[in-house]
């Protein structure tokens, strides 16, 4: 499942954060492609946002979960994200990220740096034998965008990437995608 278009939040009346909540569930054996536009974070916005995965024993999933921060020219609002995967109820990942002021050292050389887009990509597959699959450093030295590929616990890989722009981050989750479904 995709979106034709981005979502983009938005400087609201009050300082009181929004709030925007995705609950997915895919039953045993079935398989769901959660592909999303890229979320835009702009100047002056607040944004909480969730995204709960509940995956059956043999389900499987390609879930990617894009941020923008800050349109061109402009800084990013506050934006903190949780992306939460349970498969056959207990965690597979629980990853939660704050960007944006006041939170400390979000654009530290240890988070985003001066890379203004973000994402991850999720791959959930029972057939994965993460175990057997190296870590894949994605991009090139030359380039504004870098990420890595890396097997987690169950039969799952997870990227993440960070770039200089949203064109590059989707081509490094793309590259991404190739090679966790390439055996």
């Amino acid at each position: 499942m995709t979106a034709a278009t981005s979502t983009i939040a938005l400087r609201g009346p009050s300082d009181d954060a929004a709030t925007y909540d995705i609950r997915l569930t895919v039953g045993d054996d079935a398989a769901l492609h959660w592909l999303p536009q890229p979320l835009i974070s702009t100047a002056g916005s607040n944004l909480r946002q969730t995204c709960a995965v509940d995956l059956a024993p043999n389900a499987r999933l390609v879930l990617r979960d894009e941020q923008v921060l800050g349109r061109t020219g402009e800084t990013c609002g506050r934006l903190t994200t949780r992306l939460t995967v349970l498969r056959a109820g207990r965690p597979l990942l629980d990853q939660h990220t704050s960007y944006g002021h006041p939170h400390p050292a979000w654009n530290g050389p240890a988070v985003v740096g001066s890379h203004r887009a973000c994402g991850q990509l999720l791959v959930v597959d029972p057939s994965l034998t993460p175990a057997a699959r190296p870590t894949v450093l994605l991009g090139n030295p030359d380039t504004q965008a870098h990420g890595v590929l890396v097997p987690l616990a169950g039969p799952a890989l997870l990227a993440t990437v960070v770039a200089d722009t949203a064109t590059r981050l989707r081509h490094l989750l793309d590259q991404a995608l190739h090679r966790a479904l390439t055996p």
